[in-house]
This record gives structure tokens, sequence and C-alpha cells, in this order.
């Protein structure tokens, strides 16, 4: 059971990570296409579209976050000081978009909180997009410990990934807004996906392009053999869920288009996976090398087993509940 546990927690804070990215990816994608509406109307109705559930899809940070800590405090330990810097951006501009859109609300004059608004998420998107690329291409570890400088994870990949996040989370709010509302910012929102698309699937070819050229353990994973055999399904299945897309926002539909995004993000996160697991801290800590102590870990697996379903149950009564467009001129509350 003890080899078991840190496979357990590893799944526990991957699915929390899958659940913020794709949750809070959308209401960051609505702030980077914010400047973009054409009047503080078509600002309210955008907002008002992600109103209901931005600050509950957070918890999933808080879950992926808290669960490294206790879980992997050895991975904890090295990523911090490693990734510091982004870190501590992306949780300010968290912070800084969470007081835009609150005090956007009450403000007579809204243009400083809606130039906040789009600041804040743009910076959390790309602060995300660099600490996924500092941990791509790997941590200085030695003896357990980081052994690296500051700025380390400053290089052209990582700030590759912290754009194309950007650029992912820019498609999941199109999507959004084509599912969730009405009139001319639904409109608008379908031409920004075509494009979006097409800079996104850019995006994910130069990354799946330059890991395995760059990351020996990379190419390893996906071209030897029998690897190949089995793993060859994915791209393929990311090409097809691509053009899927696209076909969906041509014929016009609402909620296919949103789903097809999802389904991309989760391709692009199981290539992740596949590329680096066992580790935690690529290339050198696996997450055995990172796991705290059984009776830790099974203690708050305890606590977790009872939490998660509250958390899913809140996600999807929520949802259910605000379920509908959102129409242009209607009251923002």
């Amino acid at each position: 059971m003890e080899w078991y546990l840190p496979v357990i927690w590893a799944g526990l804070i991957g699915t929390a990570v899958a659940m913020y990215v794709i949750l809070d990816g959308f209401d960051l994608g609505i702030g980077i296409l914010f400047p973009f509406a054409r009047s503080e109307a078509q600002r309210d109705q955008m907002m008002r579209s992600v109103a209901p559930f931005w600050d509950g899809n957070e918890t999933w940070l808080v879950l992926g976050g808290g669960g490294l800590w206790v879980a992997f405090p050895v991975a904890y330990a090295v990523i911090m000081p490693a990734l510091y810097l982004p870190v501590i951006v992306m949780l300010l501009a968290l912070v800084f978009r969470g007081v835009a859109f609150e005090f956007r609300l009450v403000s007579r004059s809204k243009t400083w909180w809606n130039y906040a608004f789009t600041i804040g998420s743009m910076l959390a998107a790309f602060a995300q997009g660099v600490i996924l690329g500092g941990l791509i291409q790997g941590i200085n570890v030695q003896h357990g410990q980081f052994a690296g400088g500051t700025l380390d994870w400053l290089t052209p990949f990582a700030l590759l990934c912290g754009v194309a996040l950007v650029a992912g989370y820019a498609l999941l709010g199109a999507t959004w807004l084509i599912m969730k509302t009405e009139g001319e910012v639904a409109e608008r929102a379908r031409g920004q996906a075509r494009l979006l698309l097409a800079i996104v699937l850019a995006f994910m070819a130069a990354v799946s392009l330059y890991t395995p050229l760059a990351f020996e353990r990379i190419a390893q994973r996906w071209f030897s053999l029998p690897n190949f055999y089995f793993l060859w399904p994915v791209p393929a299945i990311t090409g097809f869920v691509a053009a899927g897309l696209w076909y969906a926002i041509e014929k016009r539909r609402d909620v296919l288009p949103f789903v097809a995004t999802v389904f991309l993000f989760l391709l692009g996160y199981l290539g992740l996976v596949i590329s680096n697991y066992p580790y935690l801290v690529p290339p050198s800590l696996t997450v055995w090398d990172t796991a705290a102590a059984p009776a830790s870990q099974i203690f708050m697996l305890i606590g977790t087993v009872f939490l998660l379903p509250i958390i899913l149950g809140y996600v999807i009564f929520i949802y259910w509940l605000f379920r509908g467009k959102v129409r242009e001129g209607e009251a923002y509350h």
C-alpha cells in the first residue's frame, strides 16, 4: 500500500491542476479578451458570464498547492525556490484580478479597473506558463535540494510556454463566450476562436517538436520502441479534436466548441504527463523520492476523501444553477 500512496497523491494533485487549468482558464481568458469588447455593456456581459464561478474555480489551485506541500514536501521545497519569482507574480496577479473584478462593479469609472482586470489575467496566465516551462526544462537538484540560480527558469522555452498558455486561455475564454453569451459578444468570440485555435495549434506543435529535440529523456519516452506504437494515438487524436473544434465553430455550434477546447487542453496535459512521469521534479526526483511519510499521506488522504466530493458537488451545483446564456442588456449584480 505504501508504494501506491505517492501514485495516488500524484493523481489527486494532477487532477486538481487539470481542473484549475480548465475552470480558471476560461475566466482568465475572459480577462485576456476584455480589451477587445467595444463597450462597457459588452464587458459587463462578459464578466457576468463568469461572475458566479470565478472565485470557486480557484479552489482547485489551493488543493493542488496544498496537496504538493503535504504529500510531496521535498518537491515543494525544491520547486518553490527554483520558481519563486513566477509563482509570486502569479499569486499577486490573481489577487490583483480578483480585486479589480469586485471593485469594477461598484466604481463610478471602470476604465482603470478594466486595465487591472486585463493585466492581472494576462500576468497570471503568463506566469503559469513560465512555471510549466521551468518544470519541463528541469530543475538543478543536488542532494535533494535546489542547487540552481534565482533566474534559471528564465529561458526562451519557458517564455514560449508563457505566451502559449496566454493564447490557450484566450481560446478557452472565447469558446466559453460562444457557449454562455448572445449577440455581438458571442459573434466576435467566434472569430477570435478561429484565430486563437490556429495560434494555439502552432504553439503546441512548436513545444511538441522542441521538447524531444532538447531533452533526451522526452525523446526516449516518445520515440523508443515499443513506446511509439502505444503513444502515437495521442497526437493523432489531438489533430482530430482540433479539426472537430474548427468544424464546430464554422457550423455555429454553441456548446461543442468549448467542450472540444477542454479536450484539446486535456490531451496536451496528457502529453506532458507522458513526457515527464514519474518525475515530479524533472529530471531527477520522482514521486517516490519526494513523498512524505506514509502516515502523513494516509492522514491527509482520509480528509481528502471527504473533502473532494464536497468540492465536486459544489462545482456541479453552481454550474447547473447558473446554466443558460447571458443576454445583452441584462443587469449586472
